[in-house]
Parts: C-alpha cells; structure tokens; sequence
C-alpha cells in the first residue's frame, strides 16, 4: 500500500476538498492525507473554525461552507479552486447524525412519525442533497480537467435499515444510490467515483457520550486514513465503482486482483 499522494517523482501533491473536516470521520481523513503530503482544503459551516482546524495540518486550508447552499456550495469550491490550484480529489463527508432529530436514539429510539418534518428535511439535505450539490459544483471542473476522483463516504447497510434511524438511514442509503449513479455517469470520463465508509460504530460526534461511556465497541476515526490516502494515490488510479469498508481494507487490497480495472 503506498504511503503517499504524490508517489511519482516530479509529479505535484494531490489537492484535496474534503467536506466537513473539523471533526470525526472528516478529520481524521484530512489530517492522513496532509501528512502523506496532500494540500487539503477542509470545510465547515464555521469558516472560523474551519480556519483553526487547518491550522493544525501541514499546508492544509480551512473554508467555510454549508453543503445546503447552493450559493454557500458555488463560492466555496470557486475558493478551494482557486486556493489548491485545482481539485484532484473530492471526499465528500459533511453530514449530520440521527442526534440532531433524537439525542437519545441509541438508547430511546423512536418510530418515522415521531421525526420531526423540519429535522428530517435538515438530514436529508446535509446528508443527501449536500453530497448532490458539491459533486455537482465540482465534476464539470474534473470533466474539463480530463481527470478527477470522488469519494464518497457512507456506513453500514445496517445502519439503513435499522429501527429508530430515520432519516439518518435513508440519508445514507440515498446517498450511496447517488454514488452509483455518478459512477455510472462519470464511467470512462477519467473522473472516478467510489464509496468508502467505517464498518462500524466510529467514534465521532455524531455517537451519544453516554454510549461511548457504557463500554460499547467503537471504532477509532482514524481507521479511515489508510484507504483515503490510498484511493488518493498512484496505486487507486482508475479505481472506480467500488465500495471499500474502512476496517476490512487491508484484506479488501491484499484480495483485490493485481489486474483488476474498473467494471465495465
């Protein structure tokens, strides 16, 4: 597995946009890809603590966005653009969890008619519609460029189905049929899409502190840097369609055949 973005001698750093990288899964991601010598730019709908956050990453930039604006989503990525240089690689991670509508759903889950409308609109568009609207803003850009790679992050298909998480589940869900169909769209473009997602319970904000405190089993966020500094590198070129699981990547690549290509 290679270590770094910018494995090739001579050829510049990869330029990264990684939504919702304050925190949690975004984070954690932000941060392995700088430190393998990607120039990322991470967003926040406080552009302020966007700022402080980059501030702890080498040569990474913070910028202000809400993935819900359409206006918030056109000047934000004109100013990652613009800032990087250009954009190799989109990870699309800013989302909201089922605490915004239950703080309590892990322990006092609640059924679909008890959602409140405006909560579950506010998932879905973050979750949903936020993932719609910058991959929307950026691929033009990667089309014209001849080249580009979009990862978008999502979790288990457990956690889509399972009872008590609406909206966050179909937010999810609806999610990765969007990823398929840009897949789908963007086959033999030289833009690539893939998903990648944890493979479990992450510890982030988005868990209950009280969940974490009664010994349940976490994963770490940082079990997201090894596959996104791989699917930003030389070795993930042409890597398109796939769906990789955080925790099961190491036997994911050392499985994957050597001649693989992407699926027709």
């Amino acid at each position: 597995m290679s270590a770094s973005t910018h494995d090739v001698p001579g050829k510049p750093p990869m330029r990264v946009l990684v939504t919702g990288g304050t925190s949690g899964l975004g984070l954690a991601m932000a941060a392995a890809l700088a430190t393998a010598g990607a120039v990322v730019a991470l967003t926040g709908r406080s552009g302020r603590r966007a700022d402080s956050v980059a501030a702890t990453l080498p040569g990474a930039i913070g910028i202000e966005l809400d993935v819900r604006d359409e206006s918030s989503v056109a000047g934000a990525v004109d100013q990652a653009w613009s800032r990087l240089g250009g954009i190799d690689l989109l990870v699309n991670n800013a989302g909201i969890g089922m605490r915004t509508v239950n703080p309590r759903f892990m322990t006092d889950p609640r059924g679909f008619w008890e959602v409140p409308v405006d909560g579950f609109r506010s998932v879905v568009e973050t979750n949903l519609t936020g993932y719609f609207l910058v991959a929307r803003e950026v691929a033009p850009r990667m089309l014209a460029a001849g080249s580009g790679r979009i990862v978008n992050i999502s979790v288990s298909d457990s956690t889509m189905h399972r009872a008590g998480f609406v909206p966050y589940g179909p937010s999810r869900a609806g999610s990765e049929a969007l990823s398929r169909v840009m897949a789908a769209d963007l086959r033999g473009t030289g833009v690539t899409v893939n998903v990648l997602l944890p493979g479990g319970a992450t510890i982030t904000g988005m868990v209950p502190p009280e969940a974490v405190r009664e010994g349940r089993r976490f994963l770490d966020p940082e079990v997201m840097g090894p596959p996104i500094v791989w699917l930003a590198s030389e070795d993930a070129a042409g890597v398109h369609d796939e769906r990789i699981v955080a925790a099961e990547f190491e036997r994911w690549l050392r499985d994957r055949p050597r001649s693989a290509t992407p699926r027709p």
